[in-house]
C-alpha cells in the first residue's frame, strides 16, 4: 500500500511568482500495445491544430508530468523519494507504469474519486458518511458509471450496502426555511449531472433559447421526481408516492393543458402502470412501524434502468472525465449539450462516448486512456509564448487545485503525517461555544466555491488567499519546515516535485547562505513556495 504522507524531515520561499518549470523532455512513454484509443485522440487532436495551423507544445518533462498524474489519480503532490525514483528511472515506459501504478493504488485512487465525485454531484451541499463511504466503495471497487448512476436514481434504502447514494436526493429534498421543497431544483440537477441539460428555463415553457430543450424534457424528468418524500431516518432515505396517472402540465403563453408520463429525455415516455385498489404495492406499508411500501410501479426503478440508454449520458460522464484531466470540456458550458453548442472536437467526443459505452463505462479504463497520450502530457508552455486557446488543448491547462487537493498536498509538502495533523473539526466541550474547525474545514471554507455552484472554475477570494498567508494552523505546519541543514534541492523536490534551474539554485542557495537566521531564511522561504502560483496550480 503507498503511503502518501512522508515520514523524513519537515523543511519552507519568499517571493510570490510564478516559477517555470524548465522543458527538459526525457522523452514521452509510448503507450503500451493496444492502446488504440489514446492513439486516436492525439490524432484527432493534431489533425485539428495542423489545420487551424496552432502550434503545440513539447511534452512536459518528467517532474511536471509526475507531479500532475499524482494530483489527478491520487489527489496529492508525489513524496520526494518517488519523485527521486521517478526523474531517475531510465526506462521509456516508466510513465505508462506510473499510471498502471497509481490507479492501482486502490485507498488512494479511491479517496481521489470520492473526493472529485462529492464535488461533481453534490456542489458541496454537504457531508454525510455513509454517502462518502458508498462513493469511495464504489470506487475502489471500480463500479461502472452506469452501475452508480443507478444507485444514485433508485435509491433505494432498503438495499443496505448502497444507502449511502439517497444523499443524492435527500439534501436536495431539504426544506429550506419556509420555501416548498425544491423537486424542480432537483430534476433540473439530474438532466445536468446525468445528461448534460439545464433544463431550467424550460420548466414552464419550451426553451426560449435553445430549441433543443422543450417543456415536456423538464415535465417528463419532474412527474418521477415531484413524486418523492424525504423519510426522516438515521440514514438517507426516500419514498416513491404511487403514481396513477400522467403529470398535467402546461405552457405559461398557451395555457393548453398538456400531460406526459415518466420520460427521460430522448427516449419514450414510460407507460403509467394502474392496479386495482389494494393491489398496487409489492410490499404494502406497515402503519404500526411506519415503514412505507413498495410500489409495483416505480418510476425511479425504470428511470434507473433507461437512463444509460439515453442519447447523452455515455457522452455526458466523457466529457466530465475529459475535464477531470484536461481542465475543460470539449463541450463547454458541461451542462449544455446541444446542437447549437457543438464540442470543440465532435468527432472526438462521439469516439470517447462510444468507447466509453463498449468498455461498459469503466470510468479507470478510460482515465488511463485519457492519460496515456500526449495532449494529456503536454507542457503547460508554449514556446515563444505563443497564443494557444484553451479549446484546443495545444497546452496543458493550468487548473487551480481543489481545496482538498490543496490541504493533502499542504500537509506532505510540510513533512506532516495526517494522523499526526487536526484534520477534523473539534466538539467542544461547552455546549455554548463554538467547534474549533480542524484544517478540512478550513481549506474548504476558504478554497471551496459556494455550495451549490458548479466546480469547474475557481473564483480568487481573499479567505484563500489570507489562509495561506496568516491562518495559524497552516502557520503551525510550516513552522516545523525550520530546518538549518534543508537545501535548495530538497525544498524544491519536497514542495515543487521538481529540482531547482541552475538560476534558482543559485539565487536561494546565495539567500540561505547569508541569512543570519538560517532556520528562519529557511522557513521563509518554504512559506513563499507553498504560497507561490506553481504551488497551487496544477500544469
Amino acid at each position: 500500500m503507498r503511503t502518501v504522507f512522508q515520514n523524513g524531515k519537515p523543511y519552507r520561499f519568499h517571493v510570490n511568482r510564478i516559477l517555470v518549470i524548465g522543458v527538459i523532455v526525457a522523452g514521452f512513454a509510448t503507450p503500451g500495445h493496444g492502446q488504440d484509443l489514446a492513439r486516436k485522440i492525439d490524432a484527432l487532436i493534431d489533425a485539428a491544430n495542423a489545420e487551424a495551423g496552432q502550434p503545440v507544445a513539447e511534452i512536459a518533462d518528467d517532474a511536471e508530468f509526475f507531479r500532475r498524474v499524482n494530483l489527478d489519480f491520487s489527489g496529492v503532490i508525489p513524496t520526494v523519494e518517488e519523485s527521486k525514483q521517478f526523474l531517475a528511472d531510465t526506462d521509456p515506459n516508466k510513465r505508462a507504469r506510473a499510471i498502471d501504478r497509481l490507479l492501482g493504488d486502490t485507498e488512494n485512487y479511491a479517496r481521489r474519486m470520492r473526493e472529485a465525485f462529492h464535488v461533481h454531484l453534490m456542489e458541496r451541499r454537504g457531508e454525510n458518511k455513509l454517502w462518502q463511504a458508498w462513493l469511495e466503495k464504489s470506487f475502489a471497487e471500480n463500479k461502472p458509471w452506469d452501475q452508480i448512476t443507478r444507485e444514485i436514481i433508485r435509491a433505494d434504502f432498503r438495499d443496505e450496502p448502497n444507502r449511502g447514494a439517497a444523499f443524492f436526493y435527500t439534501k436536495r429534498l431539504e426544506k429550506s426555511g419556509q420555501n416548498p421543497t425544491d423537486y424542480p431544483g432537483l430534476t433540473r440537477d439530474v438532466g445536468r449531472l446525468f445528461l448534460g441539460i439545464d433544463l431550467q428555463c424550460a420548466e414552464c415553457h419550451n426553451h426560449r433559447l435553445i430549441d433543443d430543450y422543450n417543456q415536456i424534457d423538464f415535465q417528463g424528468l419532474f412527474a418521477a421526481f415531484s413524486n418523492l418524500t424525504l423519510l426522516r431516518l438515521e440514514y438517507p432515505a426516500v419514498e416513491e408516492k404511487l403514481m396513477k396517472s400522467k403529470l398535467e402540465y402546461a405552457s405559461v403563453f398557451t395555457g393548453k393543458p398538456r400531460e406526459v408520463a415518466p420520460r427521460i429525455p430522448g427516449l419514450g415516455e414510460i407507460e403509467v402502470a394502474v392496479f386495482e385498489k389494494g393491489e398496487e404495492y409489492v410490499q404494502v406499508p406497515d402503519r404500526k412501524t411506519k415503514t412505507p411500501g413498495v410500489p409495483k410501479f416505480s418510476p425511479l426503478t425504470e428511470f434507473a434502468k433507461q437512463i444509460p440508454e439515453s442519447p447523452n449520458f455515455s457522452k455526458n460522464m466523457a466529457n466530465r472525465l475529459w475535464f477531470l484531466l484536461m481542465g475543460r470540456g470539449l463541450v463547454e458550458p458541461m451542462d449544455q449539450f446541444h446542437s447549437e453548442n457543438q464540442a470543440s472536437h465532435p468527432e472526438l467526443l462521439e469516439l470517447l462516448g462510444q468507447e466509453f459505452a463498449t468498455k461498459k463505462f469503466d470510468i479507470k479504463w478510460l482515465l488511463r486512456e485519457l492519460a496515456l497520450t500526449k495532449t494529456y502530457q503536454r507542457a503547460s508552455r508554449i514556446p515563444e509564448e505563443k497564443v494557444a486557446p484553451p479549446e484546443r488543448f495545444a497546452v496543458a491547462v493550468q487548473r487551480r487545485l481543489s481545496a482538498e487537493q490543496l490541504m493533502w498536498s499542504t500537509i506532505l509538502a510540510t513533512g506532516h503525517e495526517p494522523d499526526n495533523v487536526q484534520l477534523e473539526d473539534i466538539e467542544p466541550e461547552d455546549d455554548d461555544a463554538d467547534e474549533i474547525p480542524g484544517l478540512r474545514s478550513r481549506f474548504h471554507d476558504a478554497m471551496a466555491n459556494e455550495p451549490k455552484t458548479p466546480e469547474y472554475e475557481f473564483s480568487p477570494s481573499m479567505k484563500s488567499a489570507l489562509l495561506m498567508m496568516n491562518d495559524p494552523e497552516v502557520l503551525k505546519l510550516i513552522d516545523a519546515m525550520a530546518d538549518e541543514n534543508a537545501t535548495v534541492d530538497g525544498l524544491y523536490l519536497q514542495i515543487f516535485s521538481r529540482l531547482p534551474d541552475a538560476d534558482e539554485k543559485a539565487e536561494w542557495t546565495k539567500f540561505l547562505t547569508e541569512a543570519k537566521d538560517r532556520r528562519a531564511a529557511v522557513r521563509d522561504l518554504a512559506w513563499a513556495m507553498l504560497t507561490s502560483t506553481e504551488f497551487v496550480v496544477n500544469h
